[in-house]
């Protein structure tokens, strides 16, 4: 008897790596990474500004004081701070980077993938109209066929009838 040898371990590697999905993912991973650099100097470049305006210019400086006495900034800073300017600004940043996304590329996408799938849907419309005339240029030439057909035969002979009346 002949027994299957099990796959080795490089060729189980190779066909994990193969695999279409694995592709994918590593193409979305740096297209995120080379995507995340342009949204954050959208941020400290349009955002921080806008921001600043209004007070100052990081977000990062904005904190609550818990526990007093709060004074001082970085590894001299005393009392307990909640840091939700840092929040703010992450927030913002993810937001800003789900905007962009979506609305710079899965809503072309999506757009483009509905207008792809309405041609095929009416080039199949047409495929079907035209196989129901095809259908109905046979079924016309059937009766035409059968019409002459019957005009030949003797009179009381039923059509489609190929044994004499005698044999029956």
């Amino acid at each position: 008897m002949s027994e299957k040898k099990a796959p080795s371990v490089w060729q189980g590697f190779k066909a994990f790596l193969m695999r279409g999905n694995v592709v994918d993912l590593a193409v979305a991973v740096v297209i995120g990474a080379a995507f995340t650099g342009i949204v954050n100097s959208v941020v400290k470049g349009v955002i921080s500004p806008v921001v600043g305006a209004l007070g100052t210019k990081s977000l990062d400086n904005y904190s609550s004081c818990i526990k007093d006495p709060c004074t001082g900034t970085g590894d001299t800073a005393e009392g307990v701070r909640i840091m939700w300017g840092s929040v703010l600004g992450s927030a913002l940043n993810f937001v800003i980077t789900a905007a962009v996304v979506y609305f710079l590329m899965v809503l072309p996408m999506a757009k483009y993938l509905a207008r792809l799938e309405a041609r095929r849907k009416a080039k199949e419309g047409t495929q079907e109209i035209i196989e129901v005339t095809e259908l109905e240029v046979l079924k016309e030439i059937r009766d035409t066929l059968l019409a002459q057909q019957g005009q030949s035969q003797r009179p009381g002979q039923d059509r489609g009838d190929t044994w004499p009346p005698n044999q029956r």
